[in-house]
């Protein structure tokens, strides 16, 4: 465990977060809210701390497995820790607790939110909220990657341990390249829906704020009707189909920048991604037709729209599903369990997991008829390695159990068990709402303080895919030899 590399890393991450911090700055400025000293402080705490912990010197550059999931592990909880320092020095949200709630679900791009007015907050506090969804969104230790020659060397530990999602890959062979790609791609779709929203009258801030939160899928609003406060269907329209394509595995918007269309159309988890986004819109329109909406039009333009925020846990509203029908609600649910692609911006455990259980199921049923047959499993006409496999069982079981004791932990608070299920899945999924309280038209400000350190936590193991901070648990981890 190179530990001086360790501390050396972290502190390029706080220096990221204190520049990052400098356009909610400039926002607060403009607007004279009363969040500009807030801003000012919390840039000098970060820069001071991030700028001595750079100058230590290290006798190996090396950052091996262990030290990239100890650096994304540590430094995502140290960025929401940090990122709660506006929050808290503006008087927004006086509580340490609350805080940390607010800035955890803005790094992980969950959405989940304490706040029960939005709308009265300073808008530097608000964007510096949005803007942290967006740079969780790809990846604050990717960022770095690009950005800080002096961290690229071996650092592809880093981006799997950040990168959601069973195998990133890399684009070309330097892994800093790799990152610039991946940032080029993120800022160049997060323009192009600004540009669309602008397009359909939405101002320039609320075009930006709301941008992050799909880009990110994130979900972050400022109304407090969600996206349903600007009653268009073209704002509706645009922001459901940016949803749906940030969902996709960047791979995919690399290989169609490259004119590979055959390798996006091959692709078994664009089209079970797909087929499930379909499949689960005509459920819910059909069933919604009649007893919720009035005319089919209506069931489709607000069934579309959840189906694409739920599945890529971004988490925008356009109406209160609360008040669907049970079957609708549960549709949902399994949306929130499945998520987005892999590579993609999305949380959830992801479609090409799902796509290998079913695959990994089949084999075994076939297994059973036909003892003596060798079965593989395939994606994409390729054998998936055992290996893998055996790491898609292993996280859907690590993912149950972690599920399992936070809702356990969530019960004590004595809330209805919708309530406190949708919670936790809407927590450790990073979409934001739930069902029950914590509804589109609810929040999580009634928890107590143990359930909001707890749904907290989950946010964060949810965006990581629960490895890099479960090990931070384990005493062998950190002794110092290099496997």
């Amino acid at each position: 465990m190179n530990y001086r590399m360790i501390i050396k890393s972290l502190g390029g991450v706080l220096c990221i977060e204190a520049v990052c911090m400098v356009p909610s700055l400039l926002i607060s400025c403009i607007y004279r809210q009363g969040d500009m000293l807030s801003f000012s402080i919390s840039i000098i705490i970060l820069a001071s701390l991030g700028l001595g912990m750079r100058r230590i010197k290290t006798a190996v550059n090396e950052i091996y497995a262990r030290d990239g999931f100890a650096i994304v592990a540590l430094g995502w909880l140290m960025v929401s820790i940090f990122g709660a320092l506006p929050f808290l020095l503006s008087g927004a949200i006086p509580s340490v607790i609350d805080a940390l709630f607010e800035s955890s679900s803005a790094f992980s791009t969950t959405g989940a939110s304490i706040l029960k007015n939005v709308e009265v907050l300073p808008k530097g506090i608000l964007f510096w909220r949005s803007f942290a969804h967006w740079l969780g969104g790809m990846g604050v230790l990717i960022l770095m990657i690009a950005i800080l020659p002096s961290v690229k060397a071996n650092t592809l530990h880093v981006m799997k341990a950040e990168s959601p999602g069973p195998s990133p890959e890399k684009f070309v062979p330097r892994i800093g390249q790799t990152a610039k790609i991946l940032y080029t791609i993120y800022i160049a779709m997060t323009a192009l829906e600004v540009v669309f929203l602008l397009a359909g009258g939405m101002p320039l801030y609320d075009s930006l704020i709301h941008t992050f939160g799909t880009a990110s899928t994130g979900g972050f609003s400022i109304k407090n009707a969600s996206v349903g406060a600007y009653n268009s269907v073209y704002i509706e329209t645009v922001i459901a189909v940016f949803m749906f394509l940030f969902g996709v595995n960047f791979t995919l918007h690399y290989a169609l920048l490259k004119g590979n269309i055959k390798s996006i159309l091959r692709d078994e988890e664009l089209r079970f991604y797909f087929g499930i986004v379909i499949v689960s819109i005509a459920l819910i329109a059909l069933n919604t037709y009649g007893t919720v909406f009035k005319s089919v039009g209506e069931a489709i333009r607000y069934s579309s729209f959840q189906v694409s925020s739920v599945i890529t846990t971004t988490g925008f509203a356009t109406t209160d599903f609360t008040l669907w029908p049970v079957f609708s609600q549960c549709i949902l649910v399994l949306l929130m369990l499945i998520g987005a692609s892999a590579g993609s911006t999305g949380g959830g455990m992801k479609c090409i997991r799902i796509l290998m259980l079913f695959k990994i199921i089949k084999r075994e049923i076939v297994r059973i008829i036909h003892p003596r047959s060798v079965q593989t499993v395939k994606t994409n006409g390729r054998v998936v390695d055992e290996e893998l496999l055996s790491g898609v069982m292993a996280f859907f079981f690590i993912y149950v159990a972690v599920f399992v004791m936070s809702i356990i932990v969530v019960s004590l608070d004595n809330k209805d068990m919708v309530t406190t299920a949708t919670s936790v899945i809407s927590c450790i999924g990073n979409i934001g709402p739930g069902l029950g309280i914590v509804g589109p038209a609810g929040n999580y400000a009634g928890f107590s303080v143990v359930s909001k350190a707890v749904l907290s936590l989950c946010m964060i193991i949810g965006r990581l895919e629960i490895y890099p901070i479960l090990l931070l648990f384990v005493p062998n981890f950190w002794k110092r030899v290099n496997i």
